[in-house]
């Protein structure tokens, strides 16, 4: 038997108004759904507390996906980084070594940049330079400390005048030549360099052994304020050097004051400035005064040595 063509319920009014009741909920939630739309496209901000509150909502869940995501990406990755772990050690030795490589040549290049700033730095104080010349060479083996510039009288070098480097003093010109010049260096037996500690008023006189170190004794003996890794520098006392330039580091403390090491290292050294004396009235007074007590010393024996004929 074919169908029957009307879709009518039946005459049960309670299926009729069922019916009628789906139809008329879904056309005001159509409605409704429509409104929100349009309130959305209208006002976009209106729905961001209820944004809000559905992401709080389902926040917890998402933490703890993403906690399992993450769990199981680390034991995937630890599983595959242990079949794969000799051929990774392998390219990361060959990198390590490949930066260390880098690094000595960016220290090397660091260390030339500051040694040629510091050149021109030394070219820039109050002491203008009066030249500019190369470390050629030192005795090493020798009980004397002697050093050789490459640059002598024709350059204006004068004995007496200080050699610095870029760290610190090197020594002064004991001898010169035209072209060359001879250089006493700090660590000789004979040299005598006043000295005070950069931090507060502590004098001191450092004295070259002959090994490459100098002792520092104290003017003011007593308790012995010195300690290991202090910083002596130039006092300017005799007119020589300039006050104010890095001398050596305290190493050791002995009685007296203590043994140091030079911040300036004649052999890691390749250019130095040669300066100007710092006070030349100063040295010319104290030059003029051995000259007069040598001179007095002369006639005093020259007439004790005339008055023993007389007497005989």
């Amino acid at each position: 038997m074919a169908p029957p063509s009307s879709r009518r319920s039946g005459f049960s009014k309670k299926a009729q108004f069922s019916l009628f009741t789906g139809y008329l909920v879904a056309g005001v939630m159509v409605v409704i759904g429509l409104g929100l739309l349009l309130l959305s496209l209208w006002q976009p901000a209106a729905f961001a507390p209820l944004r809000g509150a559905a992401s709080d909502v389902v926040a917890p869940v998402g933490s703890g996906s993403a906690a399992v995501r993450n769990q199981s990406q680390g034991l995937f990755a630890g599983i595959s980084g242990y079949f794969n772990a000799g051929q990774q050690n392998a390219v990361l030795r060959e990198e390590v070594e490949i930066a260390r490589i880098r690094l000595a040549e960016a220290e090397a290049v660091e260390s030339e940049n500051r040694r040629l700033k510091g050149l021109l730095g030394l070219k820039e104080t109050e002491a203008k330079p009066v030249a500019v010349a190369r470390l050629v060479g030192s005795t090493a083996t020798s009980a004397r400390r002697h050093a050789y510039l490459s640059a002598g009288s024709g350059s204006g070098v004068k004995p007496g005048m200080p050699v610095i480097s870029e760290r610190g003093v090197i020594g002064r010109v004991l001898e010169t030549g035209r072209g060359s010049a001879r250089v006493l260096l700090l660590t000789d037996s004979e040299s005598v360099l006043p000295v005070r500690r950069a931090k507060g008023d502590v004098i001191a006189f450092a004295e070259g052994r002959g090994d490459g170190l100098l002792r520092v004794r104290l003017v003011n003996l007593g308790v012995n304020p010195l300690k290991v890794g202090d910083l002596m520098v130039t006092s300017g006392a005799g007119g020589y050097y300039r006050p104010g330039v890095a001398v050596a580091v305290i190493s050791s403390i002995t009685p007296d004051g203590g043994i140091a090491r030079l911040v300036a290292e004649p052999a890691a050294t390749n250019f130095v400035a040669i300066e100007p004396v710092h006070q030349p009235a100063a040295v010319a007074v104290l030059s003029g005064s051995d000259a007069q007590a040598a001179g007095e010393a002369l006639p005093s024996s020259t007439t004790s040595a005339s008055a023993t004929p007389d007497a005989e």
